[in-house]
């Protein structure tokens, strides 16, 4: 498990290092091919802001080394708003009074067919935390329906026990997506006062889950703006260092949310500018050559349009954070404000306008080893 491993950190002893980096710190690790933890910290200090541009270039030219010239486009479905949990953050929280919904079978089957008419090949599918309307039992009646449709399954699911990811990876699912939202224990503990959410080491051994259970592909990552954005990125850094050595057969990705606009809004207690984000971003694929970045529709369609460029490898578009947004029920309540309304299609002529090519479909199960 990582929380022995994690329990051997102090947050406050991180965060002095990370802001007591000096230039100094940012040139040697600019200098390396392979870089450290500590190099990693170097690079999200506030001492390398002024390197940004050597670090974008050095970012560029990694990430068509190991990907190419390629965006893979993914969309998220909602299952449900239904959640047992209360979060301050978030809009499905329990203790929102809103109108919940779960799909229906029939309704799952028009949302999936107006997302693959956008084009899309894979789907990810995403559920609020509530085990008894969108535990396994929904689980074992919707994917079957799903993998009719779609060659890719991803979720963003619950914490579940190992077992279900088991059973998860045999009814189709090849990705698992579950963030660790921040890794501060006792901010953590003030934002989720409510539910099986609330425990911590629980959420934190998540990914070990996942990984015994053999899922193709584990994401990972922090909600920036819920505590320090950079200590969060350094304990998420340890966090895919440690999940690559153990589960060396899956792939993993890192996402980069951003606290947005939702019902019970709240403000982020670090907030992190956009070009800080562009700094994250580099400072991630300089420290980790193989993990895929994801980008999605929280951020400015001009943000996006220069991101592209700089260590992306996929990014949503058309995207819906509703239960049956797409075509059952467009006007209910999302769980936060998207920020890039474009279609596909304009996203796609976007990636294609900056020289990269649009990919709508992650892998092939004619592929599958």
């Amino acid at each position: 498990m990582f929380t022995p491993i994690f329990n051997q950190y102090n947050w406050d002893n991180e965060l002095r290092s990370i802001y007591g980096m000096t230039e100094g710190d940012v040139q040697r690790a600019l200098a390396r091919e392979q870089r450290t933890l500590t190099d990693f910290k170097a690079l999200i200090s506030p001492a390398a802001a002024p390197y940004l541009e050597q670090m974008a270039w050095l970012s560029q030219q990694a990430t068509q080394k190991r990907f190419g010239k390629v965006i893979q486009l993914y969309a998220p479905l909602y299952l449900s708003n239904e959640c047992q949990n209360i979060c301050t953050y978030c809009g499905f929280s329990l203790d929102n009074k809103i109108p919940r919904k779960t799909l229906t079978a029939v309704e799952l089957l028009q949302e999936l067919l107006a997302v693959k008419a956008m084009g899309y090949q894979h789907i990810l599918l995403v559920t609020g935390e509530a085990q008894q309307q969108v535990g396994m039992p929904y689980f074992r009646q919707m994917l079957p329906l799903v993998k009719q449709h779609f060659q890719h399954i991803a979720m963003e699911v619950q914490p579940l026990d190992e077992a279900d990811y088991a059973e998860l990876h045999t009814l189709g699912v090849n990705t698992i997506l579950v963030y660790q939202e921040t890794y501060h224990r006792e901010d953590y503990r003030t934002h989720h006062p409510k539910g099986k959410k609330s425990n911590f080491d629980y959420r934190l051994e998540c990914p070990d889950r996942i990984g015994r259970a053999g899922i193709h592909k584990i994401g990972i990552g922090a909600l920036l703006g819920l505590d320090d954005w950079r200590a969060d990125s350094f304990f998420a850094a340890l966090h895919l260092q440690y999940l690559e050595k153990t589960y060396w057969q899956s792939k993993f990705s890192v996402s980069f949310p951003r606290l947005r606009p939702h019902v019970g809004s709240l403000q982020p207690k670090s907030v992190i500018t956009d070009r800080e984000l562009v700094q994250l971003i580099c400072a991630w694929r300089l420290f980790n050559g193989d993990v895929e970045l994801s980008m999605s529709t929280r951020e400015s369609p001009r943000f996006r349009d220069h991101i592209i460029k700089l260590g992306i490898t996929s990014i949503s578009a058309g995207s819906k954070t509703n239960p049956g947004g797409y075509a059952v029920e467009p006007q209910s309540l999302e769980q936060f404000e998207i920020d890039d309304g474009r279609s596909p299609a304009a996203i796609a002529q976007v990636i294609k306008d900056a020289g990269y090519e649009p990919v709508w479909k992650d892998w092939d199960h004619a592929l599958q080893l």
